[in-house]
């Protein structure tokens, strides 16, 4: 069990956590979740006995071992499947003392060595590994020729093999694709400690987690249940607070309406100071506070018509070397795409070449050429100049606009104020995103590609953002580790994978089982094979149904028209009436509205028809 007594945690002038507490239990899965800044990291430094508590205390049983994610890999020249089977250091200690011990020590070495199953640890560590994915010739490769994203799984891989009793993880997921994701929920569903995770990740919150710990107005409140469970439970007490807040300023009301009027009289005067005591023994009701509320604003796009984009048999790559072949697709104005596949398989180069960052080497790339493209990739937010301001950064970009439009367009996303005149150096990861959202979107683009946004974002900013993808009415393309923005922007589903990128004819749940499924051996390919055609039988029905609700949408658009058409003109026939008309006209009038109410009528049925 992990208590957390009465802790006061300061940064600085900050005050972060005020007398709080919280107790979790063995093996129990944990999400600490709180808007950024309100200290969910330092809980973490707290736990690890990294920062001292103003007051309070943490409690840990005896030996009880704790392991996390290191900010940083100083052996950087260790082989990477080396690096990890170091992180048991029980392992390493006695596999070192077995060198130098004699017969009657090396007997109980190797004892020890089976209880904590020495002999499977390469096997463990290298599945680790695999699943988030390194390949089997990256694990003899030294690690100083990674990336530095690529060092964060390293790092994540040596924190889920080292053997533990609790297990920290803080935003595991921001720097892994959908595919690592899905595999690192898997694992640690099955992982028997006591695991913390601090993530704004809706999928893993409520996949994985028994009890929410929320930071709330400096203090920690436990819930019972997953994210959405924990979402449900503070509703209802939050408007059970508002209702005895309503109900006590009623009565509050109606005591001191009492008192104003009768305390300076002598007859009611002794009622009067009753009331008064009444009042002052009123116990305070607090309403919770909820979450800093965010809000984006895409600007609207010009309607332009479809396709915007059209490939057929394109090749793109790098210095001659293609890295997607046989791209055959094509984006409409109201597509809603995601992109599935893990890294390396070309998802980043193929939204490169979709926002003309990239040529094609071969085929026929056809774009509108009205078409304009806010393309959004985390690694900008590197590449932003940390010696300017927001405003100073985008008054170059938009040259015909005046300091009040700048200022007005950095406000649609978060940076209003003092934000837009801070040095960029100085802002947080999720507003850097912000700002990056500003800059894509200064002309107005028809088409946003977006590759992992999310990283970053609080809650209240990933649910603003699916908000304004939502309510923006060009194409959206989406690469993103984040299921829960998926399913509630995406309509269809590409998969780049083998070489080349494809319409994917499942969902996600499909996708999903299709990643964790565990590999079939030779016995099983033939019945999976005749799955598969029965599929493809299946999947002719599926496209025509697509293709019918497509064109029910467009014949929506068509009546639509045809009705604010007939609407008109039944309006300027009516304003005749008005006009003094002789009596075969206004009987000729007459018969033209009704035939247009008639005319009317049939076109709503139609289209409602067609909504249903």
């Amino acid at each position: 069990m992990i208590i957390l007594d009465d802790i006061t945690v300061r940064i600085g002038s900050k005050l972060l956590l005020d007398h709080a507490s919280a107790h979790i239990s063995d093996s129990q899965k944990v999400g600490i979740i709180g808007p950024n800044g309100c200290g969910k990291s330092t809980l973490f430094k707290v736990i690890r006995g990294e920062l001292e508590t103003e007051t309070g205390s943490v409690f840990f049983p005896e030996h009880c071992r704790v392991a996390h994610v290191a900010q940083s890999i100083d052996d950087i020249n260790a082989g990477v499947l080396d690096f990890v089977l170091a992180r048991d250091e029980e392992r390493s200690r006695l596999l070192q003392a077995a060198a130098a011990a004699d017969a009657g020590q090396l007997a109980e070495i190797h004892e020890r060595l089976k209880v904590i199953e020495a002999d499977s640890a390469p096997a463990r560590a290298s599945a680790i590994l695999n699943g988030l994915g390194f390949s089997e010739s990256d694990l003899s490769r030294p690690v100083r020729e990674f990336s530095g994203g690529w060092r964060m799984r390293l790092a994540l891989a040596a924190a889920l093999f080292q053997p533990s009793d609790v297990l920290l993880l803080d935003e595991p997921t921001n720097h892994l694709d959908l595919e690592t994701s899905l595999w690192l929920e898997n694992h640690l569903r099955r992982y028997k400690g006591t695991l913390l995770l601090i993530s704004h990740d809706r999928s893993i919150l409520n996949s994985l987690c028994d009890y929410i710990i929320n930071f709330d107005n400096k203090h920690l409140v436990t819930y019972s249940g997953n994210y959405d469970t924990f979402l449900r439970t503070r509703n209802e007490q939050k408007e059970v607070r508002e209702r005895q807040f309503r109900k006590q300023e009623q009565y509050r009301k109606h005591l001191e309406s009492f008192v104003e009027r009768f305390r300076y009289k002598a007859t009611k005067a002794k009622q009067a100071q009753s009331r008064l005591k009444m009042l002052a023994k009123l116990p305070p009701v607090e309403l919770l506070d909820d979450e800093a509320s965010a809000h984006f604003d895409f600007p609207q796009a010009q309607i332009i018509p479809s396709p915007l984009l059209s490939l057929e048999n394109v090749s793109v790559g790098y210095d001659g070397k293609a890295v997607l072949r046989r791209l055959s697709l094509s984006i409409s104005a109201d597509d809603r795409i995601a992109m599935l596949g893990a890294n390396g398989n070309g998802k980043s180069t193929l939204a490169k070449l979709l926002s003309f960052r990239l040529p094609s080497m071969e085929g026929n790339f056809h774009r509108s050429p009205k078409l304009k493209v806010g393309y959004f990739a985390q690694h900008q937010a590197e590449e932003l100049p940390l010696d300017l301001t927001p405003l100073e950064f985008l008054t170059p970009l938009m040259p015909e606009k005046n300091e009040t439009r700048i200022r007005s367009h950095l406000a649609r996303f978060g940076l209003q104020q003092e934000k837009s005149l801070t040095r960029i150096a100085l802002l947080s990861g999720g507003e850097k995103a912000r700002l990056l959202f500003a800059v894509m979107t200064i002309n107005a683009p028809e088409l946003l590609i977006l590759d992992e946004p999310t990283n970053h974002l609080d809650m209240a900013a990933r649910d603003a953002l699916v908000e304004a993808l939502n309510e923006y009415n060009g194409a959206v393309i989406l690469i993103t580790h984040d299921l829960h923005l998926i399913e509630l922007v995406a309509d269809t589903l590409w998969l780049v994978n083998g070489g080349t990128c494809k319409p994917y004819d499942g969902d996600l749940d499909d996708y999903r089982r299709l990643l964790l499924e565990p590999k079939t051996p030779k016995a099983e390919i033939k019945r999976r094979q005749e799955e598969e055609q029965r599929k493809q039988q299946a999947k002719a029905e599926v496209m025509a149904q697509k293709a019918r609700q497509k064109e029910n949408q467009q014949q929506l658009r068509r009546i639509e028209k045809e009705i604010n058409k007939l609407n008109n003109l039944r309006q300027e026939l009516e304003n005749r009436f008005q006009e003094a008309l002789p009596p075969d006209e206004i009987i000729r009038l007459q018969k033209e509205i009704s035939r247009l109410n008639r005319e009317i009528e049939n076109l709503e049925e139609i289209w409602l028809s067609l909504a249903e």
